[in-house]
């Protein structure tokens, strides 16, 4: 089962009139055909307060054909997805110029801001400011606002998230989000204590260097050992099969490790199947017990019938029951729950194993931790998952822009539930300002130390 997951969310910008294609029809219908689709597809839909949800489309019916643009459309159209807060449900923007973001980029200025401590802090900047704006540097007010209420005010209402510390993530990474020529205004706060305040306007950076260095590349696979006969392997997607064939390449080393470090921290899914292709080799079971699924039912005459039907009615009555759940649109239907047969005739490698996961590992990467869940020998470090998956039912808006809902919840065996909430690791490693600043990976350092003492 394949599950994309998009993490290029789209947010809100200062942006000047530019395309301006739809008619005041398209940006109702528009905004009715996701209304409509979420109303009959969305998963989650009895956890949505329904009300706000249906008096904000009766509010936007008047007010979104009046956006001066196209952009501005499209901004409202997110802000509405919002109030869903699901990371598998969005809303994005047509992918012409006119709509396309930056986030890093201001001309003489290039840096990058991360969530660290619930601060909004600038981690890396191009080489030739890393003395005026040091590392660590922290962003204290955004166009006159501070930045927690800049934030509250302005980028969270767009987000599409299922957990808060995404949440919180993003609005932070993203803060200063825009499109070319878009400026503003900053006010940023140096390690020692200096304040200056920077007028920042998007527009290309010449200078490639930045300090730290940026990864030239993210490979799909990475292998190296680490002392002891620790091997490290970072899987840092599942949404392209090659991964696999790059796994079997590097078998016979993995034969030789005492123990095994597999990185998911990147990693935000793709294909389940290719996931489990690869934990198959690490595990002696023969069966893995994955991820339970159910989605909404709606059938036409059993919600005709639900409208007549009390509560009192569905008492030693199934049918009754359906009917009323349907009129409700909370009919669920649970698939059919087999485990996966593994079938492998290769040697295992069964030795004591860390998976290190973080807030970006997501979808089909959670659904290999749930196949994992019962190892003994494996132990989750690092931080809680991004805690969204599902089937996204992808489809077309007017002017170019896509949409997409979840249909499909899935959770634990048991029904536990992790979308919304991630998977918990068991060993919690949360890095700190003064990691950043030594570029120190505390979660792996944390995991080789442990990986000291473990034993199968």
């Amino acid at each position: 089962m394949k599950k994309l997951l998009f993490f290029a969310l789209l947010f809100p910008a200062l942006a000047s009139a530019q395309t301006n294609n739809l008619s005041k029809a398209d940006k109702i219908y528009g905004l009715s055909k996701f209304w409509q689709e979420v109303n009959y597809n969305f998963v989650y839909l009895n956890k949505v307060d329904r009300p706000k949800w249906d008096s904000t489309y009766k509010v936007l019916l008047t007010t979104i054909p009046e956006t001066k643009n196209d952009f501005e459309y499209f901004k409202e159209l997110q802000k509405f997805c919002a109030l869903l807060k699901d990371g598998h449900t969005n809303v994005f923007m047509p992918a012409t110029k006119d709509f396309e973001l930056m986030n890093t980029m201001f001309g003489d200025y290039r840096f990058f801001i991360e969530n660290i401590e619930g601060k909004a802090v600038i981690v890396r900047v191009n080489l030739s400011k890393k003395n005026e704006i040091p590392l660590g540097s922290e962003i204290i007010e955004v166009n006159g606002k501070p930045t927690e209420k800049y934030i509250a005010e302005d980028i969270v209402p767009y987000i599409s998230s299922s957990t808060d510390y995404v949440l919180n993530d993003w609005s932070r990474s993203k803060l200063l989000q825009g499109r070319d020529g878009d400026s503003f205004i900053v006010k940023i706060k140096k390690p020692k204590g200096e304040v200056i305040n920077l007028t920042l306007t998007h527009k290309p950076t010449a200078e490639k260097e930045t300090y730290p260095a940026l990864e030239t590349e993210t490979k799909l696979l990475d292998f190296k050992w680490y002392p002891n006969d620790v091997a490290y392997l970072a899987l840092n997607s599942f949404g392209d099969d090659k991964i696999n064939q790059q796994f079997l390449e590097r078998l016979p080393e993995l034969y030789k490790a005492k123990s095994v470090i597999i990185d998911l921290r990147k990693n935000g899914g793709g294909s389940t199947s290719i996931g489990t292709d690869i934990l198959k080799y690490f595990t002696t079971d023969s069966l893995l017990y994955g991820a339970k699924n159910s989605t909404r039912q709606n059938t036409s005459a059993f919600k005709a019938w639900g409208y007549y039907t009390k509560t009192k009615d569905t008492t030693n009555s199934n049918w009754n029951k359906k009917a009323l759940l349907t009129y409700e649109d909370n009919y669920i239907y649970e698939f059919d729950y087999n485990p996966l047969k593994v079938k492998l005739d290769a040697k295992r490698i069964i030795v004591p194993i860390v998976i290190l996961t973080g807030h970006n590992t997501a979808s089909a990467a959670e659904d290999f931790l749930i196949h994992a869940d019962n190892q003994k020998h494996m132990k989750k470090m690092g931080q809680n998952t991004f805690g969204s998956t599902g089937q996204p039912y992808l489809f077309a808006l007017p002017g170019g822009g896509m949409a997409r809902v979840c249909t499909k919840k899935d959770t634990y065996p048991d029904g536990r539930e992790f979308v919304g909430y991630g998977i918990k690791p068991d060993i919690e490693v949360v890095p700190t300002l003064n990691d950043y600043l030594q570029n120190k990976d505390a979660t792996l350092a944390k995991a080789l130390s442990y990986l000291k003492t473990a034993k199968n």
